[in-house]
């Protein structure tokens, strides 16, 4: 089988190379905030731990030394007797009070810490950048943060649980040992030294094929949410048997690495077995052979006995500790590569807040390319006026949802300044750069929430009044009050239950509400029909009014209105212009124009230029 290799790349990103002490001390970052809860546990465990399983067993060596002692129970036998009990007693209500004190410790500690985990795990995701998201699978990424979360109880439970009180017991046991009977300490000490010699090689093994695992769960789940979101292009395209075929393959793959884990496990079981039986032959034995010399009395066999047994209980499921230990932080690298993977598009230090007072937007020597052979601006230059209506158009790849991304930093430039008001947007947080744009996209993607929160959405502190104001503004009340629940109505997965034009018409209604002085379109009517498109146009123009405005479209009759027309091309920009000094030009724009307005075909922009 292959192993994993040291750098792993999903899509276009590379993540850096995680260890096991990498997780180790992404956990300790946020588990030393809560270290008194750890230590209240740590202090627990190890009292009962000792008691029960160290202290007390010597109760039982005195309690059989003095029954076999004698021939006949005197009163002061019986009242040795039932001291020795009643210390068990006192010792048990000493082992229970600890014990449950250090369970309620670890339950605080846990459940503090993996709130933790599990929020700073999302915050540092949600930072990524858009590049990021689109070569992961959001199935897999909630994956990956709860797995996260899960591996931290999975890991310190064993580690407090088992590992911690494993130390207490061996080191206890061959301490007493060694006093009282020194020849079963060496026994104990050599079965203990050789099972867990075995058990740690063993899982050491096995870890790389747990990481593999985990990798190959994440890819299935990955592949599960794909299809599961595609579901109506599967029920579309009959694809249902190609993906039945390709989710096989994946989920095949996975199972057959879980089955070689699982069968290894079986063998490292069934070796531990025999260590196990071995070990209690020879004390059996030699026990048989020293109490035939008279040295060793009853009381001792039986302490040895109730030491074998209290350890044989941790060293039994020492592999299976050990295993899901390594699961745990192997089902935690994923998530810690990606703490480990710097933001792609960070803030400056010292970053400023923007300050919009105009709207003034400026491209000088803009170069952006995706990868070495694909680029898309070389020294692009352009103005937009405070106020100012500026429509893109061109074709596919030309550069227009591109130019977008960048003034929203959803990418970063490579070359040259970008500039609002006189500041470089690099030099922004930008929280506040995207504070003062509002996008209109033209796929909306709405939260699984009510119409209501959607909307408002785009300003969180506002009123329903406010949000119904903006919904009826951008007619959005039309299909709202046909609904049973009206505005508390649930819209589903990225609002699955709206028509596109639905989705728009909310979209709109929130950009009204955020009312930002930058305001960029992206084909914001193309998923309406004709009527809806004429109500919406009323709504645009008084979402536009006063604020720089950046359209692009897809249909010349949506731009006529607008101050200015740019007409993007590979090489850049082709002609600039209003619409009616474009025209009079009788280029580019004149010929789409007359082919368009005209009814000579009902193709998009794209596609003409690209014919």
């Amino acid at each position: 089988m292959k192993t994993e290799p040291t750098d792993q790349q999903q899509g276009n990103i590379i993540y850096p190379k995680v260890t096991t002490w990498d997780v180790i001390r992404e956990y300790w970052k946020t588990a030393q905030k809560y270290w008194y809860f750890g230590m209240l546990g740590l202090l627990g465990i190890s009292i009962s731990t000792a008691i029960t399983s160290v202290i007390v067993p010597t109760y039982y060596k005195k309690f059989f030394d003095l029954i076999t002692s004698v021939s006949s129970a005197s009163s002061d036998d019986v009242s040795k007797l039932t001291t020795i009990i009643v210390s068990i007693l006192i010792f048990g209500i000493i082992y229970t009070i600890f014990q449950r004190g250090a369970y309620f410790a670890m339950i605080a500690f846990e459940g503090k810490v993996m709130l933790n985990c599990k929020q700073k795990a999302f915050e540092y995701i949600i930072d990524h950048s858009y590049h990021f998201f689109s070569n992961n699978f959001s199935g897999s990424l909630v994956q990956k943060i709860s797995r996260f979360t899960r591996s931290f109880e999975r890991i310190f439970d064993r580690l407090f649980m088992d590992i911690f009180p494993l130390i207490i017991k061996v080191a206890g046991v061959i301490i007493v040992l060694s006093i009282v009977e020194s020849r079963f300490s060496y026994i104990l000490l050599a079965w203990i030294v050789l099972f867990l010699a075995f058990s740690f090689f063993a899982t050491k093994y096995k870890y790389k094929y747990d990481v593999l695992a985990a990798a190959l769960d994440s890819k299935s789940t990955g592949a599960l949410a794909d299809s599961i979101s595609n579901h109506n292009v599967i029920q579309l395209f009959t694809g249902k048997f190609y993906e039945f075929a390709r989710f096989g393959k994946i989920n095949a793959e996975h199972m057959k690495m879980n089955l070689f884990r699982w069968n290894f496990s079986e063998i490292t079981n069934a070796v531990q077995v025999l260590l196990t039986v071995i070990a209690e032959f020879f004390i059996f034995y030699l026990g048989i052979r020293y109490w035939q010399q008279g040295t060793l009395t009853v009381g001792t066999f039986v302490l040895v006995q109730a030491y074998l047994i209290a350890i044989n209980g941790s060293l039994w499921s020492f592999s299976r500790i050990i295993r899901e230990m390594t699961e745990g932080i192997s089902d935690a690298k994923e998530m810690v590569e990606i703490l480990h993977l710097p933001h792609e598009i960070p803030d400056m230090p010292g970053a400023r807040t923007l300050n919009v007072s105009q709207g003034l937007i400026e491209f000088k020597n803009v170069s952006f390319a995706f990868g070495e052979n694909k680029p898309v601006f070389r020294n692009l230059n352009l103005s937009i006026k405070a106020g100012e209506k500026v429509a893109l158009i061109g074709s596919s790849g030309a550069g227009k949802s591109t130019l977008v991304k960048l003034l929203l930093r959803l990418n970063d430039i490579q070359g040259g300044e970008i500039i609002i008001d006189g500041q470089n947007i690099k030099d922004v947080t930008q929280e506040s750069l995207r504070v003062n744009i509002s996008l209109v996209p033209q796929d909306p993607a709405l939260f699984h929430r009510t119409l209501m929160e959607n909307i408002r959405y785009g300003k969180r502190d506002a009123t329903d009044e406010d949000v119904v104001a903006a919904s009826k503004l951008a007619h959005c009340d039309v299909f709202i009050k046909e609904f049973p629940y009206q505005y508390e109505t649930f819209v589903g997965e990225r609002g699955i239950k709206l028509s596109g034009g639905e989705r728009q018409r909310v979209a709109i209604a929130r950009a009204l509400l955020k009312n930002a002085p930058v305001l960029v379109l992206d084909e914001a009517t193309s998923s309406l029909d004709s009527h809806s498109e004429s109500l919406i146009q009323d709504a645009l123009q008084t979402l536009m009014k006063g604020k720089t405005t950046l359209v692009i479209a897809h249909r010349l009759s949506t731009i006529r209105k607008m101050d200015r027309i740019i007409v993007l091309g590979k090489d850049g920009i082709l002609e600039e212009g209003s619409h009616d000094e474009l025209v009079r030009k009788h280029g580019m724009y004149a010929r789409l124009w007359n082919l368009q307005a005209g009814g000579f075909t009902d193709k998009s922009i794209e596609e003409l230029l690209e014919s």
